[in-house]
């Protein structure tokens, strides 16, 4: 975002975001009832054309984390949402009997989640761990969905992220 001119912020959330960032907040450490304040305070007062990356946590359909993800929701009161999932993921982290919920869905309810605090949220694109795939099939993947939700998908540390950028850049 900052190689196109956009002003923007990395805000860690996890303790790999803070290593790489120097600074944030490892919100698996705050109370419960402080995430969404914490949340909040990583992304102060700016000006109306600075963007604030905030780090996501974990999913709103895993039993382990969705606390912190619905802190982290309401508290960064997100204008938009960049949806992170790995491609061909067949359960849930560490819970072989908890199966993916269909992403549709999944979209659905951070939409909705996000909502409670940002009405206008909206899904700027998918951000696809296709590790475990070779380079034709991650970009077939990213382009099915790409045109099943109408907004970019790409796997950011194969394929960059311009496409997200740029439509950010473009609606911000």
């Amino acid at each position: 975002m900052r190689q196109r001119g956009m002003s923007a912020d990395f805000r860690a959330t996890g303790q790999t975001g803070i290593l790489v960032a120097g600074e944030g907040i490892a919100i698996d450490a705050v109370v419960a009832y402080f995430i969404a304040g914490a949340a909040e305070a990583l992304s102060p007062a700016n000006d109306a054309d600075h963007w604030d990356i905030i780090e996501g946590q974990g999913s709103l359909f895993h039993p382990s984390y969705a606390g912190v993800s619905m802190g982290l929701l309401h508290g960064a009161q997100p204008q938009w949402l960049v949806m992170c999932h790995e491609m061909d993921r067949p359960h849930m982290r560490h819970l072989p009997h908890q199966p993916m919920v269909q992403l549709d869905a999944c979209v659905d309810a951070n939409l909705r989640a996000a909502a409670v605090t940002c009405r206008d949220v909206k899904l700027a694109g998918f951000a696809i761990n296709t590790s475990g795939a070779g380079e034709a099939q991650a970009r077939d993947y990213c382009r099915r969905l790409s045109e099943q939700f109408g907004v970019p998908a790409t796997d950011p540390v194969r394929f960059g992220i311009e496409e997200i950028a740029c439509l950010l850049q473009e609606q911000g």
